[in-house]
């Protein structure tokens, strides 16, 4: 075992007994739960909560009767809540390396089986390391969806964490996590800090990195669906950190086949038929997609195959076919990078 993995098995498993325990707000939660997360997160148990360290909101809407494997679960705060929306024939599974929190994880499996009224548990939690999930005993192609909630950043091989993800996901599955990102590469220096480190702070990606690791490893097209700012509130630890910025971020990372690099236009657009439960009245892609109930709106290629090849098909109208390609969309992702006009005549002369 690494020195790092040792040091995050240390801070998570002894050092800290809960989460007032943390040094930084960079493992809190910044944004209030939605209502029907609230609802779910009364009836998981108080030492389960107590021990929860995350950065955001890590379950995405229309999860009934979803696969759904949990990185870095900890005491299982986020894996009972999604038990309780998957329902009874649902499943969730939940993988970490550090004892103490699985210990806890695994105590109120019955306690949570009984306070959902299910006739069996329908979660369970592994052992593991998040940067070797393929030596689990996971089916690859067999989960709906991946969750993970500020723990990516304490992995070494990130790369590694994200190639398993996508080899464990269905073909459109997808991966929807928390995590905490930098606006630069932190120096070495900082990262051999075990309480930044542990903290969830100097093993966070530069955001440029993590967008090529990312398409690297097959997620073409990432979407950030949330981002805010963190403020550390530790005057010892921000200043060793200086300028260096850390947000936490949440995305959403889709295995779809045929996603392209940029945002292309093919005439297509879709409707939203306001059926998803908990977003009736308009439905959140990401960040910049929001589609109101009822609304006919044009959409690039890879946002109508989001929504066409995945679990929400059922509630859009499709409109358009690949038949026409228009060139870039219009207000996403890059420009063509040369003049139509013919006002750089002189440079086109030359070969």
């Amino acid at each position: 075992m690494s020195e790092i993995h040792t040091s995050v098995q240390e801070y998570y498993g002894k050092e800290l007994e809960k989460s007032e325990d943390l040094k930084t707000n960079a493992c809190c939660t910044l944004t209030a739960p939605p209502k029907h997360i609230m609802e779910a997160l009364r009836e998981v148990h108080d030492e389960v909560q107590a021990k929860y360290y995350g950065c955001g909101l890590t379950i995405p809407s229309k999860v009934e009767g979803l696969k759904i494997l949990d990185l870095g679960s900890g005491s299982g705060r986020d894996c009972y809540i999604a038990a309780k929306l998957v329902g009874e024939h649902g499943e969730v599974v939940g993988v970490d390396m550090t004892d103490e929190q699985l210990a806890v994880a695994n105590k109120h499996i019955e306690y949570h089986r009984e306070q959902f009224g299910y006739a069996t548990s329908n979660v369970r939690f592994l052992k593991g390391n998040i940067e070797a999930l393929d030596e689990l005993d996971l089916e690859p192609g067999s989960f709906d969806l991946i969750i993970s909630n500020c723990v990516i950043n304490l992995a070494e091989n990130k790369e590694k964490v994200l190639r398993d993800a996508f080899a464990l996901l269905k073909s459109g599955g997808e991966m929807y996590f928390s995590d905490v990102y930098a606006d630069r590469r932190f120096p070495v220096e900082l990262q051999k800090d075990p309480v930044l480190w542990g903290e969830c702070i100097s093993g966070a990606l530069y955001w440029n990195d993590f967008l090529n690791i990312a398409k690297r490893v097959g997620f073409t097209d990432p979407r950030a669906v949330e981002n805010k700012v963190i403020t550390v509130e530790n005057p010892e630890l921000e200043e060793k950190l200086g300028d260096i910025n850390c947000f936490s971020v949440t995305y959403r990372l889709f295995k779809i086949d045929g996603l392209e690099s940029d945002c292309e236009d093919y005439g297509q657009a879709v409707k939203y038929k306001g059926t998803i439960a908990e977003e009736k009245a308009s439905f959140d892609l990401d960040d910049h997609h929001n589609f109101p109930a009822g609304k006919v709106m044009p959409v690039c290629g890879n946002t109508y195959k989001m929504l066409h090849d995945t679990r929400f098909k059922e509630d859009f109208e499709f409109y358009g076919d690949w038949s026409t390609h228009y060139g870039i969309f219009e207000g996403c992702g890059g420009a063509m990078p040369f003049s139509v006009g013919g006002e750089d005549s002189a440079a086109a002369s030359c070969c």
